[in-house]
């Protein structure tokens, strides 16, 4: 299975796992999962450390690329279809991050690991 992490998702898995439904939890432990953060985590995560809204133990930078590496995590890029994507998304969700998370999701046929209630109003495969 092939998923895109969210955000919160990925970060409660680093650092607060229990808060994860157990589904996802289990998806993230199974090692024949192919899992993806896309850049547009790295951005959410560096503009909340940059306003004070999400301490970190280093610097964005460091803090995303050891654990990607440590991981075995992919990256997936921001092409300029899935920007262009978020035009055509009906307004369910106002957070431009994750109306792009969305977008991509969808563009590249990827189910989408999030627990937030507002994504289940789109057309996506969600966990």
């Amino acid at each position: 299975m092939r998923l895109l992490l969210d955000t919160h998702v990925w970060l409660w898995w680093l650092a607060e796992p229990e808060r994860l439904p157990s589904d996802i939890h289990a998806a993230l432990e199974d090692g024949g999962n192919e899992l993806f953060l896309s850049v547009v985590t790295s951005w959410e995560i560096a503009i909340k450390y940059a306003l004070g809204k999400l301490p970190l133990p280093e610097s964005p930078a460091a803090f995303v690329e050891t654990r990607l590496l440590r991981d075995g995590l992919h990256t997936l890029p921001i092409e300029h279809r899935h920007a262009l994507a978020v035009a055509e998304l009906p307004f369910h969700h106002h957070d431009p991050f994750d109306r792009l998370l969305i977008a991509q999701a969808q563009g590249e046929s990827i189910i989408l690991a999030s627990v937030d209630p507002k994504m289940k109003a789109y057309d996506v495969d969600l966990l």
